[in-house]
């Protein structure tokens, strides 16, 4: 008969099984209106998706007063593969609608794809300095003609857990938003925020993540377009998610609110299709 100390030596001599990586469609919805004069950016890609309609939009139309008040719902499909618990890559594509002014809502199509990276240069795991993760997204509208534009969003950010488990914690970051518009009469501004934030994590597995900061837009000229004058605003953005017990998301909603300076608002969901979850 086989001790038990000896069946646990035998299980532990076993091979470990190969860690397969999390593999899902990222699927986000988003709502947002956009003053007059400006464009929609702020957090993340999704703003950048719904700025990009905007301007696709406008391509051959003339807006003598400027630019009108806006609504888009950008929808982004990108596929996201975790590598390991440090790294995920993504790419995908992106299909939005825009009513720009009184003029209806444009039939929903693909605009633009981004491919990207997340990777945490170094994790706490305990210690005295926060985590590091970088973030980097390369967007491209569709199609690529005279007016098209290119993006590159870049997100830093340092995490500081205050507990073992990293269910709450503190926040502090930055984001830079570069845009290069395919004409010589034409140009976009860079976009900068600057934030801090923290979040709490319930035994429940919904975590709640708020964040507020500056945001510094230099201003843009598009065609023939009146100028659309730089602002520095503040800008609130609000995260609840479900998490399972291995922190993949399952569910999530986010609520942004982007001073241009009159208040633009914006809403996200995020709907994770998993073809494999650890």
């Amino acid at each position: 008969m086989t001790s038990a100390a000896y069946g646990a030596e035998a299980e532990d001599d076993e091979p470990a099984k190969p860690s397969v990586p999390n593999v899902y469609l990222d699927l986000r919805t988003t709502y947002a209106t956009i003053p007059a004069g400006t464009l929609g950016l702020g957090f993340g890609s999704s703003s950048i998706s719904s700025a990009l309609e905007a301007l696709a939009a406008l391509r051959g139309t003339s807006f003598p007063g400027g630019l009108p008040a806006a609504q888009s719902i950008a929808i982004d499909l990108p596929l996201t593969i975790d590598v390991t618990d440090r790294v995920s890559l993504y790419g995908g594509v992106s299909g939005t609608s825009a009513n720009l002014g009184n003029s209806g809502w444009s039939s929903l199509e693909i605009t633009s794809w981004n491919i990207g990276v997340q990777a945490d240069l170094y994790q706490q795991n305990g210690g005295l300095i926060p985590t590091v993760t970088l973030q980097s997204t390369i967007t491209q509208s569709i199609p690529n003609v005279p007016g098209a534009t290119t993006s590159f969003n870049n997100i830093v950010e340092f995490d500081y857990a205050l507990d073992e488990d990293e269910t709450r914690g503190w926040l502090a970051g930055m984001q830079h938003t570069y845009a290069d518009i395919n004409s010589p009469v034409a140009r976009i501004g860079t976009n900068k925020i600057f934030y801090v934030g923290g979040y709490y994590q319930w035994p429940s597995n919904w975590k709640f993540t708020g964040r507020v900061g500056v945001q510094s837009f230099a201003g843009a000229q598009l065609l023939n377009q009146t100028p659309i004058q730089p602002f520095t605003q503040p800008i609130v953005r609000l995260d609840l998610d479900r998490m399972d017990d291995n922190d993949n998301r399952l569910f999530g909603i986010t609520a942004q609110i982007a001073w241009m300076p009159k208040p633009s608002y914006q809403v996200t969901l995020r709907t994770p299709l998993y073809a494999v979850r650890n």
